[in-house]
């Protein structure tokens, strides 16, 4: 199993380019089931994830043509026509998202059988919402033997659906399946992540009707068929901060480009707080830190968006370890996402955790040491931790890592760091 090993001390000088956001991609990539047309993708990250997701869809049938473009990466998805509507156990356990690909396929050919999700450990995060608004726009769900087996013979039907509390993930898929029901479908108390927005506009470009964009309320008027179309992917907003979170701990100035400013802004202001220097530029922001200027522990508490983001958090905790002061960090999204925290612990950080409540005391300095990355962002919240910890670090299962961080060793390495993968116990330089 591969691990990251880093030697800290270094500071951050350079640019970094931010890549097409993995939680916009995904969806996207599910919105190709829609159509018998194609759907080229333009500044696609290349990211364990959405590999996973490329094998899913060629599961039904869908062509995935991977390619270098004009914009970077990017993916031409083509279904003609759907062979088959089955999601097995074994492609969607290893992505949750790939879930939503059940409302799709029901939209277009009126049934689906799709596993049950598995994922990662932040908590249990059920698809009940999900399958509520299905059932609302007339799906007829069973579960038997830890498959949704969805029937929807005459078609979808528009609804109005009213989410109990706001879900991103019952949000995007309850917006893939009623852009092709019958009638209208009013989507209450919305998500509003960037995400959302980036999928529904291109919706919007393959045909769809949709309106109250970036909104809570989303009314989708259900055609009778998609076009295809080409779209950019969103900046990867959660990349972006954690590349700026880096610089502002290991110190010295980095330059972020390809990303926008306006989606990290929850993040950008604590960390100006904290006594970090950022500079919004035309396509991203610079992010600069003296670091013999020690930053000042900040209160943080996750929100749903426009509020501070659930990904970074575990990211913002790992600055504000060396921080003067003590941090108090409110984790309100996910319970169970305070799993890094005796990792970085064992580098030398004081936190202690109470329910959804974490305490980060500063310390003037981490030790290098041998951790255990326990899901995606806890991976990058150690890999920053040991940028400035004394000696040298081993990050290990860095698989989660590779789910949403595209080439972090290069990224990271080109600014000064001292940062290398080791393969199946093989030094790969």
């Amino acid at each position: 199993m591969d691990s990251i090993v880093i030697h800290g001390g270094n500071r951050l000088n350079g640019q970094i380019e931010v890549s097409g956001a993995k939680n916009s991609a995904i969806k996207l990539m599910a919105a190709s089931i829609l159509t018998d047309q194609p759907l080229l993708l333009t500044n696609m990250p290349r990211l364990a994830d959405t590999r996973f997701l490329g094998q899913l869809l060629q599961q039904f049938g869908v062509q995935v043509t991977e390619r270098h473009g004009a914009d970077g990466q990017e993916t031409l998805f083509h279904a003609p026509e759907l062979t088959s509507t089955f999601a097995p156990y074994d492609l969607v356990r290893q992505m949750r998202a790939s879930f939503n690909v059940l409302g799709p396929l029901l939209a277009r050919s009126g049934e689906a059988k799709v596993s049950l999700p598995g994922g990662c450990t932040i908590g249990a995060r059920p698809v009940d919402l999900h399958l509520m608004a299905l059932t609302a726009m007339g799906a007829q769900i069973e579960l038997e033997e830890g498959y949704v087996s969805a029937h929807a013979p005459k078609g979808l039907q528009g609804a109005e659906i009213e989410f109990p509390f706001v879900s991103v993930g019952a949000t995007e898929h309850a917006l893939l399946a009623a852009v092709l029901a019958n009638g209208t479908t009013v989507l209450k108390r919305a998500a509003r992540e960037p995400e959302i927005g980036d999928l529904a506009r291109c919706l919007i470009a393959m045909g769809a009707k949709i309106e109250g964009l970036d909104t809570d309320v989303l009314t989708i008027t259900g055609v009778s068929s998609l076009n295809g179309t080409t779209w950019s992917v969103i900046p990867d907003r959660i990349e972006m901060g954690s590349y700026a979170l880096a610089a502002a701990m290991a110190g010295g100035e980095v330059r972020l480009t390809k990303g926008r400013a306006d989606l990290i802004t929850a993040l950008t202001d604590k960390m100006i707080e904290a006594g970090v220097e950022v500079e919004s530029t035309a396509d991203g922001v610079i992010v600069r830190r003296d670091p013999a200027q020690r930053l000042k522990a900040v209160n943080v508490t996750t929100e749903i968006y426009p509020g501070f983001a659930t990904d970074l958090q575990a990211q913002f905790m790992a600055l504000m370890t060396t921080a003067e002061g003590t941090s108090v960090i409110h984790e309100n999204i996910f319970e169970n996402r305070f799993m890094h925290a005796p990792e970085l612990a064992r580098l030398g950080a004081d936190i202690s955790v109470h329910a959804g409540e974490a305490h980060v005391r500063g310390v003037e300095t981490l030790h290098g040491a041998p951790v255990m990355a326990t899901d995606l962002r806890a991976s990058i919240s150690l890999v920053m931790a040991g940028l400035v910890a004394d000696g040298e670090t081993t990050v290990g299962r860095v698989y989660h890592l590779d789910r949403g961080f595209e080439r972090m060793e290069e990224k990271l390495g080109a600014c000064g760091a001292d940062v290398r993968r080791v393969k199946g116990g093989a030094d790969e330089h």
